[in-house]
């Protein structure tokens, strides 16, 4: 069994600016917000959208896994104890960042929401 990395922005490239960014030297950007969404950058939209449904997705994928070495460590099944305690630490590792970004970007709903019209 290997460890795949995780990557939290599996649908964006590192080397791509950000909206609104100013480059050295640049004059005149617009700064994010006036004008410079997602889409100006030259991304898709649904890009953000579908790293999330294919993260949970994955979360979901790696919890059934640990359930079924659960059950076969329990039943005697299971030939190496460690296969169930790499794939549940890693689901609990997984689970605990998800929550982290829903708690950052409920953070950020609720921040947004305070700001004046």
């Amino acid at each position: 069994m290997s460890i795949s990395p995780i990557s939290p922005l599996a649908g964006l490239s590192a080397a791509m600016p950000l909206a609104g960014a100013a480059t050295p030297g640049a004059v005149g950007t617009t700064p994010a917000g006036a004008g410079a969404g997602v889409a100006a950058g030259g991304t898709d939209p649904a890009a953000f959208g579908n790293a999330v449904t294919q993260g949970l997705e994955k979360l979901q994928a790696m919890h059934s896994t640990t359930d079924s070495l659960a059950v076969q460590a329990v039943t005697g099944n299971l030939a190496d104890i460690h296969d169930y305690t790499i794939a549940a630490n890693e689901a609990a590792v997984a689970t605990q960042l998800t929550v982290a970004v829903r708690n950052k970007a409920v953070d950020a709903f609720t921040e947004i929401m305070r700001m004046p019209m």
